[in-house]
């Protein structure tokens, strides 16, 4: 793929990739799937969280996102806090010299424009801004791909993602709440579209799942604090997280169900080793995984999933295992809903083992259908997601999909 001077256009990918999050990752090994089936020509690097792990795994060039390495250390001591400061002036310079080299910038599914999760406007939201404002400035192209988005209660975070969604050149996003949340907060969404979660264009990966039932249970855990809102209740709303999941995986146990329990992040480890301790049963282990390929061969194997990151919710959905979502945000209702699922989710703020139990076991009993409703499901998401690349490579990359269209015509 070349531009108009016949130079090969220069694609850069953003985020929070490389830090250890595996649907981030996933996000982006989804678009450089498309980049190198489509144009694979392009020449492409990341300006990131982890530079020296998105190299490692994707083979491609990337840039520290952040000049000042502690970043998200908090900062207490007068150094720290004089660093960080003098970053975030940096950062106003090495992204926009780093966007500038770039013809096209892609910002690959994540949770970007919402704070579901605690979240302080000087961190991300204020590098993508610096993003989506440089785009604007130098005439690169700035697309925010199946993004999720979320309603904010923080104002200037709210700001902050308000202006880089209304800079960036292309939208989409991963479900229509998404797209209702940036009307809300007065982004012009008429000409954005919703499609799956890029996720769900990755190849199954080859699985050893048995053929018959095995009675496993994935468990899939998290660090669970809140929302950035909830900063106030962040130990409480923790505690009947953990509280709850320990009851549910114990009451498994009693049941003889072995329980493997699934990751989404490093930060999880803690919850892990807290439901080990709490059980201590050699029904329960926990999986070593590295991305979402590992999360689909786990939940392949399994009988059901009970799960409350939004990634192992799809990478259990993408491989067919029927699922139950405890959900502490709407995007996780949203999946699920798209996916035939919809009555089996469970606010992750107020786990009630037992009502949990209840819920599994009315799953369970449907095993076989909800297995015919995911493959169906699944097909149409792969479907909605080409129809996705084909309007990016449109808006993108008009040149190289004029030539193609000029090139069917003359085969036809």
């Amino acid at each position: 793929m070349t531009s108009a001077d016949g130079t090969p256009v220069r694609v850069g990918v953003f985020g929070l990739l490389g830090s250890g999050n595996l649907g981030n990752d996933g996000s982006l090994e989804a678009v450089l799937g498309y980049l190198r089936a489509e144009h694979p020509e392009a020449v492409v690097d990341a300006l990131c969280g982890g530079p020296e792990a998105v190299t490692a795994r994707f083979g491609i060039p990337a840039t520290r996102l952040h000049w000042y390495r502690g970043e998200y250390r908090t900062a207490s001591r007068t150094a720290a806090i004089a660093g960080k400061g003098l970053g975030k002036l940096v950062d106003v310079f090495r992204t926009a010299a780093w966007v500038r080299r770039h013809d096209v910038v892609i910002v690959p599914g994540m949770g970007v424009l919402e704070a579901t999760l605690p979240l302080r406007p000087w961190g991300f939201p204020y590098s993508l801004f610096l993003l989506c404002a440089s785009g604007r400035l130098l005439r690169t192209r700035v697309a925010l791909v199946s993004v999720g988005a979320a309603p904010i209660g923080n104002r200037p975070t709210r700001a902050l993602v308000r202006w880089s969604a209304r800079l960036a050149a292309y939208r989409s996003y991963r479900d229509a709440p998404s797209r209702d949340a940036m009307r809300a907060m007065g982004v012009d969404t008429r000409r954005d579209e919703v499609y799956p979660d890029l996720a769900f264009s990755l190849p199954t990966p080859p699985t050893s799942a048995p053929a018959g039932p095995t009675g496993t249970v994935c468990v899939g855990v998290m660090n669970f604090h809140g929302s950035n809102d909830d900063r106030a209740r962040a130990e409480e709303i923790h505690r009947r997280y953990l509280d709850g999941t320990i009851r549910f995986v114990r009451a498994l146990v009693e049941d003889g169900r072995p329980v493997r329990l699934l990751t989404g992040d490093g930060v999880d480890a803690p919850v892990v080793d807290a439901i080990l301790e709490a059980v201590d049963s050699p029904l329960v282990t926990a999986a070593e995984v590295a991305s979402l390929a590992d999360l689909m061969k786990e939940t392949a194997a399994a009988d059901t999933v009970v799960a409350i990151r939004y990634h192992n919710l799809i990478s259990a959905l993408k491989v067919g295992t029927p699922t139950l979502a405890l959900c502490y945000a709407t995007k996780s209702e949203a999946l699920m809903d798209r996916m035939g699922l919809g009555e089996y989710c469970h606010p992750g703020r107020e786990v009630d083992a037992d009502r949990l139990l209840e819920q599994f076991r009315a799953l369970e009993k449907r095993s076989a259908e909800l297995r015919q409703t995911l493959a169906e499901r699944n097909l149409a998401a792969a479907r909605q997601l080409e129809d996705q690349f084909a309007a990016l490579t449109a808006v993108l990359f008009p040149a190289t999909d004029h030539r193609r269209a000029h090139a069917r015509q003359e085969a036809s």
